[in-house]
């Protein structure tokens, strides 16, 4: 099912990630608190030393205000304890002034030597409501800004939401001087796809059937081009994968075995983006899903019932789930970022079975410099069953 060609067509690679559960979002038991998950900095920056170990490219630092840690003190502070993973901070637009976001942005990127990535985020702040279409306006001028403060030496911006003239932009230069961090970004409505089409480089997709998927990228590809553009694309999924299908399916069905529908309600209810169509597109799948769940064969909807956002799982077997991303891979998919509860163990068991058998990179090294492959591992010597 190939849809649009990916920026860096001759890297037959992906970018394969993780994910730190920086909000409060580690389980054995969707829904039931576990002390020894808890978000915090031991936690959190276990599953980043983790993941950088079995060799995942990047990692995504998500963002919360009701719960969890400061995506970007979380990130400044695993700068010395990492050497070759990405951190995709997320950063929710407006919540900084933008030149002061620029300069602080621009530092991280030096105490990471350039593995800084960014996850642009349009959401409500605390007691704000505003429309769709203010919302990203504004990621729309901050995401402007931080280009001129980052490639210009003065930041000269009359838009509708910030105005700056003859603003010195010295202090704000970044370490990647080919434009500054890459911004990974996700949205659903017109409003968001032409924001991503304009400024943005990574389009992430919360899973859907593969129709839906194919036609949402269509419609990305087209903004893109408008703006002589053409953007990579990536999956934001959770996996369960296991030696079998039915030990993969039996864990899925355990991991929300004691979870209590109301208490699903309210974790999902506190989340900011908890209206937005990106989530009533993922409580569809789960209406549309069967008795089981599974919306796809091996796309299982179950996390959604405790969870705003990212609502499904790919479940299988090695093999299985192998084939599903190069499925998503033929498509035109680029980027992965897994997740897995719990966090650690997913991690382990992803990284083992799966992670040594597939082409890797960094997405940033495909816009402009060395790419660094790490390729699969010989068939007969890796974990692959």
């Amino acid at each position: 099912m190939t849809v649009v060609p990916v920026t860096s067509a001759d890297l037959d690679a992906a970018e394969v990630s993780w994910f730190s559960a920086l909000c409060s979002d580690d389980f054995r038991y969707l829904g039931v608190p576990d002390g020894t998950l808890r978000s915090s900095w031991e936690h959190c920056s276990d599953i980043v030393k983790t993941a950088e170990g079995l060799g995942f490219r990047n990692i995504l630092c998500p963002s919360s205000y009701q719960v969890g840690q400061d995506t970007l003190s979380f990130v400044a502070g695993c700068a010395p304890i990492t050497s070759s993973i990405n951190l995709l901070a997320a950063v929710r637009c407006g919540e900084m002034q933008p030149i002061m976001l620029a300069r602080t942005l621009a530092t991280l990127d030096h105490m990471l030597k350039g593995r800084l990535t960014i996850n642009v985020i349009s959401s409500d702040f605390p007691g704000e409501l505003a429309d769709s279409r203010f919302r990203y306006q504004r990621s729309r001028e901050v995401i402007e800004i931080l280009r001129q403060a980052w490639t210009r030496d003065e930041i000269n911006h009359q838009g509708e939401v910030y105005q700056f003239k003859k603003v010195t932009a010295d202090p704000a230069k970044p370490y990647q001087q080919n434009g500054g961090p890459l911004l990974y970004f996700g949205g659903y409505s017109p409003d968001a796809l032409e924001l991503c089409g304009a400024q943005c480089d990574v389009y992430l997709m919360w899973p859907e059937t593969k129709d839906v998927l194919a036609h949402r990228m269509r419609d990305v590809h087209e903004r893109a081009a408008a703006h002589g553009r053409t953007l990579d694309y990536g999956l934001r999924v959770h996996v369960i994968v296991r030696d079998t299908e039915a030990e993969a399916r039996e864990y899925a069905e355990d991991l929300v075995s004691k979870l209590d529908d109301e208490q699903g309600s309210v974790i999902r209810a506190r989340a900011l983006d908890a209206t937005s169509l990106g989530v009533a597109h993922q409580a569809k799948n789960r209406a549309g899903a069967d008795a089981q769940g599974y919306v796809e064969r091996h796309l299982w909807t179950g996390v959604g019932r405790a969870r705003s956002g990212c609502g499904a799982a790919i479940v299988g077997s090695t093999d299985q789930v192998m084939c599903e991303i190069e499925e998503y891979r033929k498509m035109g998919i680029r980027a992965f970022i897994f997740s897995g509860y719990p966090h650690l163990d997913e991690a382990l068991s992803f990284g083992k079975r799966v992670l040594p058998n597939i082409n890797t990179c960094s997405l940033p090294h495909a816009y402009g410099r060395v790419p660094e492959i790490t390729p699969p591992t010989p068939l007969g010597t890796g974990e692959r069953r």
